[in-house]
């Protein structure tokens, strides 16, 4: 079935944009077609630095023609509700038909050409693109993310005849503009387009770049007994950047290396798009860079290195300078000047900000196993390096460089780790800190700005979270859990709050396959120790895998329904249970099922052993299937006891969770 090939040629596209177009021109397109009635076999897109591209497999040529039918206004409704539904379906009363007291509108439509849809579709996309940054030029009336220069439409082969706003469709595109003849050439389906651009220098798939780009720096990194630091952010930028990406190595004035690796490596990223390298096998930097280059150079990029380690030598002569005189300062004049910078207005500045810090890693440091002073004075420190010359130029290595500053100042080893990790985890994929006074500051760091914003009520809002606070949440679980920590939330937070880490701590146990409803059957409990917490649910998702612990999560919802009916009838019995009177088996069974469940049950839990909890609970399994199989419970003569029976297998199950909140 016949082919659609889009092609929208422009002047640059952001590489940081690219891959976010790529996505909102399939879905766009994917529902103008389907708001047509087709349903392509594939399609795919593409976007570089100065294209996005779109194929769809096995379009019809037409649509077939449709019949709709519409439900209109029940016989005898108001006249107006006639009037309106007649509009809407462009027909007459007499044309309805009536169809169980309800008028029904039956509508055929004639197919129309797929070219005529085609044309609409993309002057849709092209008019209503999401860009979060565009341009508007010419006539003023066309909004692109840079002036759109080309529009490449061909269907089966055939050109898909439209203009938009003076630029006509077509089946010409044009190669890299550099390299090669650099002319427009011809493409008329998606096979002589990728071919087309690659003898015209232009790599279409991104993913092919990013593949070009790594094995090209190993090739030039092996060749010199180096090894790339691999950065997959700066390589999907950089795929971004280059349409015939070519990696060049270039040299680096050996002075440099004197500066943290941390500084190297960001004035590499940030300001020249360089990746870094380093001698096989040993750590640290080596004096190279590798840039991406968007041509192939005749001379191999010697120029192209050349130019790029002269523009590398002044930034980093701009961090040198930074660096020393960073070091001239020191700790004490920075802190001075973060009482004048704002934290936020209903919170207070830096210094108050650290002031909180300071008190929170003093409380935490005895629960951590980290020396109070040590704790105290880190968390003092740790903010002092955003007042600095270097991290005023590069505001990612905050914490980083007050580490290295403390090192240089001769600060304990300890303290200065502290600093340098007190923002960790920043992400999933960062390490937690594990020595305990860069626990305590990381903690104390983190809580602050939860409990602050949730004191002002700046919580987050659906997908609205301008201060960071799921990933500070995330972070605190982390550190808990991975260190074994056991912290009572409810010492630094309010119930809100508690709930937040609930919910935070739903999305972590879920990311590791746990049910997010067994949360909240641990969490109801009121326990607020995470480890513990986490303990629960992972004893408490093994029991439920097994029969035992399916039908005794059956038992409780049934005795449980039987309890919440009797209880709308009146309040239910208090007190113990007694023994039965009656003459039941059943009865009697579970009444002694309780009674020697009660004491190994609570040593379990006190010893915080809950997988054996859950084994002393699968006990009940059978004494409770029994009971509530063969005993009527609304006997008036044996009622109350009977439903204080139901009570206990309920009580005795919430101590170890409330399976009133479990699913199944």
């Amino acid at each position: 079935m016949p082919q659609l090939l889009l092609e929208l040629f422009s002047e640059e596209i952001p590489a940081r944009m690219q891959a976010q177009a790529a996505k909102d021109l399939e879905r766009m397109a994917r529902e103008h077609l389907a708001a047509a009635g087709f349903l392509p076999e594939a399609l795919k897109t593409f976007a570089g630095p100065r294209r996005l591209t779109l194929v769809a497999e096995g379009l019809p040529l037409a649509q077939p023609d449709r019949k709709e039918e519409l439900k209109g206004p029940r016989v005898g409704a108001p006249p107006q509700a006639m009037e309106g539904f007649l509009r809407k379906a462009g027909l007459t009363q007499d044309q309805l038909v009536e169809r169980d007291g309800v008028y029904m509108a039956f509508i055929e439509k004639k197919g129309r050409p797929t070219p005529e849809i085609v044309a609409e579709m993309v002057e849709a996309i092209v008019r209503g693109f999401p860009w979060p940054k565009s341009m508007i030029w010419g006539t003023k009336k066309l909004r692109w993310v840079r002036p759109l220069k080309r529009i490449l439409c061909v269907l089966d082969r055939e050109v898909v005849p439209f203009a938009i706003e003076g630029i006509p469709s077509g089946d010409v595109t044009e190669g890299h503009r550099f390299m090669g003849e650099a002319k427009p050439f011809t493409a008329k389906d998606f096979d002589e387009y990728v071919a087309g651009l690659e003898a015209h220098f232009v790599v279409l798939d991104v993913e092919e770049r990013k593949e070009r780009i790594l094995e090209g720096c190993k090739t030039l990194c092996f060749a010199r007994h180096l090894e790339l630091v691999e950065d997959q952010g700066l390589l999907d930028e950089v795929a971004g950047l280059a349409e015939w990406p070519t990696p060049v190595l270039g040299d680096m004035d050996p002075v440099f290396l004197s500066l943290p690796p941390e500084v190297i490596r960001t004035s590499m990223r940030t300001h020249q798009k360089y990746f870094a390298v380093r001698k096989a096998g040993e750590e640290g930097l080596a004096p190279h860079f590798i840039t991406i280059a968007n041509i192939q150079a005749a001379d191999g990029g010697a120029v192209i290195a050349a130019g790029n380690a002269k523009v590398l030598s002044s930034r980093l002569s701009d961090a040198r300078f930074f660096w020393d005189e960073d070091v001239k300062v020191g700790f004490e004049p920075w802190l001075e000047k973060l009482n004048g910078v704002t934290f936020h207005a209903k919170l207070g500045t830096m210094a108050q900000r650290v002031e909180r810090i300071v008190a929170l890693a003093a409380e935490i440091a005895p629960l951590v196993g980290a020396d109070v002073a040590k704790a105290k004075e880190a968390a003092r420190l740790a903010k002092a390096d955003l007042a600095s010359q270097m991290v005023g130029e590069f505001p990612e290595l905050q914490g980083i460089m007050g580490g290295y500053y403390a090192r240089t100042f001769g600060l304990d080893h300890e303290i200065a780790d502290a600093v340098r990790d007190h923002y960790k985890p920043q992400g999933p994929s960062d390490a937690v800190p594990t020595a305990p006074v860069s626990v305590a500051v990381a903690l104390a760091d983190k809580l602050d700005t939860l409990v602050g914003f949730f004191a002002i009520d700046e919580k987050p809002t659906g997908s609205k979270d301008p201060y960071a606070l799921r990933r500070a949440a995330l972070g605190v679980i982390r550190i808990i859990l991975e260190n074994g920590l056991r912290l009572s939330l409810a010492k630094f937070g309010k119930d809100d709050l508690i709930a937040f880490f609930a919910d935070r701590l739903k999305v972590t146990l879920r990311d590791q396959g746990k049910r997010h409803d067994l949360v909240d059957a641990v969490f109801a409990l009121g326990d607020d120790d995470l480890a513990r917490i986490v303990a629960r649910v992972e004893a408490l998702d093994g029991f439920l895998k097994t029969d035992d612990g399916k039908n005794l999560l059956a038992g409780y919802k049934r005795a449980s329904n039987i309890l919440k009916a009797e209880e709308k009838k009146g309040a239910l019995p208090t007190g113990e249970m007694q023994a039965p009177t009656a003459d039941s088996d059943a009865e009697v069974g579970l009444y002694n099922a309780l009674r020697l469940l009660d004491k190994p049950l609570k040593d379990a839990l006190a010893k915080e052993d809950f997988t054996g909890a859950m084994t002393q609970l699968a006990e009940l399994r059978g004494p409770v299937d029994a009971y509530l199989d063969g005993v009527f419970v609304n006997e008036p003569e044996h009622r109350d006891n009977r439903l204080k029976t139901l009570a206990a297998v309920r009580d005795a199950m919430g101590q170890v969770a409330d399976f009133g909140l479990i699913g199944g």
